[in-house]
């Protein structure tokens, strides 16, 4: 086992890396830019780097300095949590070069996958449910007229190398096809450096289903069933459930066996998702794979009874996978709360600033994975998530119940925040008969901005 582990990241997941290492009797490093001084993490890690200014670009995202850290630290191993530099195969090939074991697959992986196009190939090839469209990245305007025809409409043009909503363009005809195709090219060459764009057939309204893979080196993948994801805003997730609500045990068991098909195409080691789109006849598409940690996977955790990050770390130290799929089956249910520092009533703006007070909630199943306190300062320079509230419970209607009364009992004073927003989503009838789509918080949020402004008139 290691001896020390630097943590590439901040906040919540720096945090819970910690946590896991302290289990396993790691040493661990923190690393922060100036404006994380005070931040729980660095507090709670061993030892502390400063790595740079408050921008990402100069501190969480400057490979030398991180590097620089870690060497002189003397750590044996670089832990990237998620975001940030946690799918750079770069990243992951420079820490190889300098004798620092990376907590992830290897780069040769995290390349294949993070090129969208060239991942939905190697599943396509590997026998993986793929959604119809391009083989690769469309080469020019006449080649996405003909393949438009082909595939038919509506249809969606997303970036080669994205994620989080950049560089994604919904096409409902003809006459949207060319001013889409060059508005999608120009961000995501503003977002990724790399304008290629590949189109797919648009599924409405699907479900968001992924699967949680751990691979060792030994070339065993086992599956821990599926998270629902479909709830989310602006192609961010927001409430994650396990299991899904509309996932039966016959269909987990081909998804999951399609995702450990997919993963052993690239002889995928350590913690991984592959995310599928599930269509209302059952149907389901290869969607992307994360290589890396997820934000969600406390429900997994939750509900399987694994902690998914003390297992990243043991395989990366060599430890064997016990292989037996058949006792890999859901036994209660999970639900996850994204809480983030916005204004809900003013379009979700960011809402940074100093938590003067706050109360978080106990009692049985329910877990709080944060990395604030009283008197901490949300910072403007990063993303807006400051925790994630967890319930479980024995069944879905209980796991619901907990999180209704363990979001009814949390105080945060000082900031605005998504509380009273994931309130109304739990209450509502269709999310709690589980019939929901990715659309849905979208028509949420449209409704209930409706109604405020109606009240306001009045």
């Amino acid at each position: 086992m290691f001896g020390k582990v630097l943590i590439a990241n901040r906040g919540e997941i720096a945090l819970r890396i910690i946590r896991a290492c302290r289990e396993l009797g790691i040493g661990t490093v923190a690393i922060y830019s100036e404006a994380d001084r005070n931040s729980l993490h660095v507090k709670c890690a061993d030892e502390a780097v400063c790595v740079g200014p408050p921008p990402s670009q100069s501190s969480y995202l400057h490979i030398p300095n991180i590097i620089t850290a870690a060497v002189l630290s003397k750590a044996d191993a670089i832990h990237p949590g998620y975001g940030y530099l946690s799918e750079r195969a770069d990243f992951a090939e420079i820490c190889e070069d300098y004798g620092l074991i990376w907590i992830g697959p290897g780069a040769a992986q995290i390349e294949k996958m993070g090129d969208k196009a060239q991942a939905k190939a190697i599943m396509k090839q590997a026998g993986v449910p793929v959604i119809p469209g391009s083989d690769g990245p469309v080469a020019n305007e006449d080649q996405l007229v003909a393949l438009a025809c082909k595939i038919g409409y509506p249809l969606m043009i997303k970036a080669v190398a994205g994620g989080g909503g950049k560089g994604m363009r919904v096409i409902n005809d003809e006459d949207e096809l060319l001013k889409g195709y060059r508005l999608a090219r120009a961000e995501a060459g503003a977002a990724f450096g790399d304008d290629q764009v590949y189109i797919e057939k648009y599924i409405a309204n699907p479900r968001h289903i992924e699967i949680q893979l751990l691979g060792d080196h030994y070339g065993n993948i086992v599956h821990f069933g599926e998270r629902e994801c479909s709830l989310q805003r602006r192609h961010q997730k927001v409430i994650e459930e396990c299991p899904s609500p509309v996932v039966t045990a016959a269909l987990r068991q081909q998804i999951g066996s399609a995702a450990v098909k997919g993963a052993r195409a690239v002889n995928y080691v350590n913690a991984g998702t592959i995310e599928f789109l599930l269509d209302q006849d059952s149907s389901f598409y290869f969607l992307e794979m994360n290589t890396r940690i997820q934000v969600e996977h406390p429900v997994t955790e939750m509900v399987y009874g694994i902690d998914l990050v003390k297992a990243q770390i043991q395989i990366a130290a060599g430890a064997e996978l016990e292989y037996d799929q058949s006792k890999r089956v859901p036994t209660a249910h999970a639900i996850e709360c994204r809480l983030n520092a916005e204004d809900p009533d003013n379009d979700f703006l960011p809402s940074p600033g100093v938590i003067s007070s706050i109360h978080i909630p106990g009692g049985h199943g329910i877990r709080w994975d944060s990395h604030v306190y009283q008197g901490y300062e949300i910072s403007p320079y990063y993303d807006s998530m400051f925790g994630k509230l967890i319930a479980w419970g024995g069944d879905r209607e209980e796991a619901i119940d907990r999180m209704l009364g363990a979001l009814s009992e949390m105080e945060i004073v000082g900031i605005k925040h998504n509380i009273s927003f994931h309130q109304c989503v739990l209450n509502d009838p269709k999310f709690k008969a589980g019939e929901y789509g990715t659309s849905f918080l979208q028509r949420l949020a449209a409704r209930l901005a409706a109604d405020r402004k109606l009240s306001n008139t009045r």
